[in-house]
């Protein structure tokens, strides 16, 4: 798998979009403003916020109220352009890509640009043996207990879809994201008894999640970083990691995956104290969270106990080129044999 690095500086390839039908279909260049992607094939939309390049001191200070000490030491990090998804992805777009004839009955509804012959090769996760929601909703929420794999996979189809290169975000791009050029445990401050309004977290949520974006946006305009659902993201999760850094050991801007706990899921959720909801907050995945998963082994797509880990989206302004975006979606599940 290429590293991020290569990824990030990789020449920028020029997109030309067969049809422009409205103001919901992404942009044809890498002009970097905000735009809605437009899941063809569906009425389905997907906002997308620009964020700014630019620096900042990952990690928090010794001092922060919560802090834990795989947040430190501090270390500045480059983040060069790219974009952001608004908001979680919701089980709306999720279902699409789980389900090949929800997606084929989407398509007979809206056939403008609705071409499947990439997304029928489309590798998709096993029916899941139970509703993954477990009751606590579905349209306008946000999809759960999916595995890192299949959030890799979804963006893998996204691309067949679009023609736009989405992946997950590095530990470094969400951080930088949610902190949103402030330097405060959370993004709007300091302030614990502020967090209601901006996050769905344990003394707020009544034992579930929440629609998207019934909470304040951050100040770049992206909804729920703090709470709702933990969010995956690109690295491993490595508690020194940061240490490494500030030492030299390592160089590399993420965590390369190379075994299957614990990967690196960042927000907190709507079961989670305030302390779990500040920018620099780290968590790392756990096969508890297939426990009551009965295969063997278990599922390379479901977490059937991780209904407080959904994901979003980012798209980079430097685009690689196909070889590397098929080598990043290309990956092999990592065999889960439990326990």
């Amino acid at each position: 798998m290429p590293r991020l690095t290569t990824i990030l500086l990789a020449f920028a390839l020029t997109f030309t979009l067969s049809l422009v039908r409205s103001s919901a279909q992404a942009p044809a260049t890498t002009e970097h403003k905000s735009y809605t992607q437009l899941i063809t094939g569906s009425s389905q939309t997907y906002p997308m916020m620009a964020i700014p390049g630019g620096e900042y001191m990952m990690g928090s200070p010794a001092a922060e109220k919560g802090r834990s000490a795989d947040e430190g030491p501090q270390h500045k990090v480059v983040i060069e352009p790219f974009w952001m998804g608004k908001f979680e992805i919701t089980w709306d777009i999720y279902d699409l890509f789980t389900t090949k004839n929800i997606e084929k009955e989407m398509a007979v509804r809206y056939p403008e640009g609705a071409d499947l012959s990439k997304t029928d090769a489309s590798t998709r996760p096993s029916p899941s043996y139970v509703d993954m929601s477990f009751g606590m909703g579905r349209e306008g929420y946000p999809a759960i207990n999916m595995t890192q794999y299949a959030a890799i996979k979804f963006c893998s189809w996204l691309y067949d879809k679009t023609g736009l290169f989405y992946r997950l975000p590095t530990e470094a791009e969400w951080e930088y994201a949610c902190r949103a050029n402030t330097k405060t445990p959370y993004s709007f401050g300091a302030d614990p008894k502020l967090l209601g309004q901006y996050a769905v977290y344990k003394a707020n949520s009544e034992g579930a999640y929440k629609k998207i974006g019934t909470k304040k946006p951050n100040p770049w305009g992206l909804n729920d970083m703090h709470g709702n659902v933990m969010e995956w993201t690109k690295d491993q999760y490595i508690p020194t990691y940061y240490a490494q850094k500030a030492s030299g050991k390592v160089n590399e801007p993420y965590a390369p995956t190379t075994k299957l706990y614990p990967n690196s899921v960042r927000g907190g959720s709507w079961d989670d104290d305030a302390a779990a909801l500040r920018s620099a907050s780290r968590v790392g995945s756990s096969p508890a969270w297939k426990v009551i998963d009965p295969q063997s082994p278990k599922s390379d797509w479901w977490m059937t106990s991780a209904s407080f880990c959904g994901f979003r989206i980012v798209r980079p302004l430097k685009t690689p080129t196909p070889e590397e975006i098929r080598a990043y979606y290309d990956i092999k599940p990592i065999k889960d044999f439990g326990f």
